[in-house]
């Protein structure tokens, strides 16, 4: 699994690398040979936030030769409580451009390769084929699907990480030898089911302990010492520091890796949501109901600490575990069931869930409404708390 050069055609490392490394070439289940390994090698970061963030200090700090960086998005003051590889004076510029000029602070003869897209079925295969281990550090299902299935059909290794709130995943999937993804996730699950930091928050330094383990990962298969995740999937859980691992199976019915390489066909992944219950509502509709002085009800069910980013004019604050109690508990309506009452969140699953719950108290779904996109999308005035 390591770079498949013979030894004489390894590259040789310089008095400098010499001592840049020396604490990692003396150990004796390492040595030159396997820095030399890492020199050769060359892996591809998909996300420089949580996860990326940590394994691209780490990476390039231990002397892998070349560094791909695949990232679109910009640096955001809300990343900087995690993303460690970005800081205040690079808010606003593109992640890739951020973290090039900290790695090569870091380790100035590190080779970085940018790629200032979104990985997508036009480009996921000639991007991935550049590298020999490839690490998915994104956030989302549709882009997890699509590496783990364009590195099955490349007979790439996938560094694997995952976290939410104060829980955490790793493993290594490699179709060659082992399950892949979607051995263990065939099918993603209904996109109101599928929570992500910015719904359900992350403890900044989870992502720190997810993104090192995947970085040994790579410098594991990289340079050929120890035993890869493969077959094996980590737990750990932040607020007990626990860790545990699972075993997981190759399914020999496994949509993708079950067929051979030259039959896989890359797709996009769509989030399927379960039938709407309610009404949609756009923030053009929501913003012409505000200046119409309509006698709507706006219940932003999204939690306090969200609010201080600021709220819709006139906007109820009640946070979805609340509300939901409420609609169960009490006998009462606690919201009124002779107007229109508008739910809102943060990108517009969480008020979905709140409109379902209301149906089933009785409510008209024809007075419930859902923000489209939620926060994530209002372009309006907002009401700071």
């Amino acid at each position: 699994m390591s770079t498949t050069l013979h030894p004489a055609m390894l590259p040789e490392l310089t008095s400098s690398e010499l001592r840049r490394f020396n604490r990692q070439i003396i150990l004796p289940e390492f040595g030159i040979e396997a820095q030399r390994r890492l020199k050769a090698g060359s892996v591809l970061l998909i996300g420089l936030g949580g996860l990326g963030s940590p394994a691209s200090l780490y990476l390039a700090a231990a002397g892998v030769g070349r560094i791909g960086l695949l990232d679109a998005d910009v640096v955001d003051e809300t990343n900087l409580q995690r993303q460690i590889v970005h800081g205040q004076s690079t808010l606003g510029r593109l992640k890739n451009e951020s973290a090039e000029a900290r790695l090569l602070d870091i380790n100035p003869n590190v080779q970085i390769e940018r790629h200032d897209v979104r990985l997508g079925v036009d480009n996921a295969l000639a991007l991935i084929a550049q590298y020999d281990v490839i690490m998915d550090g994104s956030d989302n299902f549709p882009t997890r699907y699509l590496v783990n299935d364009a590195c099955v059909k490349l007979g790439k290794p996938d560094v694997y990480g995952g976290v939410l709130r104060f829980d955490g995943q790793l493993s290594v999937f490699d179709a060659r030898t082992g399950p892949c993804y979607r051995c263990l996730f065939p099918e993603p699950p209904p996109q109101e089911f599928a929570p992500n930091c910015s719904e359900a928050g992350v403890l900044g330094v989870l992502p720190g302990v997810i993104g090192s383990l995947q970085a040994t990962e790579v410098l594991k298969l990289l340079s050929g010492i120890g035993s890869p995740m493969i077959g094996r999937m980590l737990i750990y859980d932040g607020l007990d520091l626990s860790f545990n691992t699972v075993h997981i199976a190759k399914d020999p019915d496994c949509p993708v890796c079950s067929h051979a390489p030259q039959d896989i066909v890359l797709r996009e992944t769509v989030m399927v949501c379960a039938a709407p219950v309610g009404r949609s509502i756009s923030s053009g509709g929501l913003q012409a109901k505000l200046q119409a002085r309509d006698e709507m009800v706006i219940v932003d069910v999204r939690n306090p600490a969200e609010w201080l980013s600021g709220r819709i004019p006139g906007a109820i604050g009640w946070p979805k575990p609340e509300l939901e109690h409420a609609l169960h508990e009490s006998g009462a309506a606690p919201l009124p069931r002779d107007r229109d009452i508008v739910l809102v969140c943060q990108s517009g699953m969480r008020s979905s869930s709140i409109i379902k719950s209301l149906v089933e108290a009785g409510y008209d779904p024809l007075r419930l409404y859902n923000l489209e996109q939620g926060m994530a999308a209002w372009p309006g005035d907002v009401q700071l708390v």
